[in-house]
């Protein structure tokens, strides 16, 4: 791979990282409700789920969601359900303490980190990225090492990216002095939240070339 052709590449999947989704929005909601380093330290979950993403898609099986509708389907409704069920919960949970150290974090980090993981897992375009995108900037004659390259890179932008989300929610969460604004902070992660599912719901199979 070319320094031109990497240097091309990192803008543009950095922008992929940063793109707002149902993992994003998890980062945002957990910097708010627990701080930015629980946050962070609940999306490896998600990297766990995206870097066995990549050695899928590394090894050709990621065409399998673009070849059989079935297997597109299953992942898509269950990703979907879960999203859903996931905002369900945001909009039915109880505002936490205005003096939150005191009060502790709402969850315990494993269940953060299994969110993180499930809500990532179960999105069937996320590994298309990867089968789609990634292709673009492969090296035929080196394919193992430039696909590692770029998955790397990937996981690393994705650090970044939740980092700079959980930033965010943490600095929204200290104008947050009372249950109230905290209760409707819920009610909105919760709304995208079921939107996000609805949408994955809602998602066709790539047509194959």
């Amino acid at each position: 791979m070319t320094l031109a052709d990497y240097l091309l590449f990192l803008p543009a999947c950095f922008a992929l990282n940063m793109a707002f989704g149902p993992n994003n929005l998890l980062s945002l909601s957990n910097g708010a409700r627990d701080g930015t380093v629980r946050a962070v330290a609940a999306a490896s979950g998600r990297l766990v789920a995206f870097a066995i993403m990549i050695a899928v898609a590394g090894l050709g099986l990621g065409t399998l969601l673009t070849a059989s509708e079935l297997a597109f389907a299953v992942v898509k409704w269950l990703g979907a359900a879960y999203l859903i069920w996931l905002g369900i919960k945001l909009l039915r949970a109880d505002a936490p303490a205005p003096d939150r150290e005191a009060a502790g974090p709402s969850q315990p980090l494993g269940a953060l980190i299994r969110q993180e993981f499930w809500v990532a897992a179960g999105n069937p375009k996320a590994i298309l990225i990867f089968t789609a995108f990634f292709p673009q900037f492969v090296v035929p004659q080196d394919y193992a090492a430039s696909f590692t390259l770029l998955g790397a890179s990937f996981l690393v932008l994705e650090v970044v990216a939740i980092t700079i989300y959980a930033l965010i929610g943490a600095r929204l969460g200290r104008y947050f002095r009372s249950a109230r604004p905290f209760r409707w902070f819920n009610r909105i992660s919760g709304g995208l939240m079921i939107g996000f599912g609805l949408l994955l719901a809602a998602a066709r199979r790539p047509a194959g070339p």
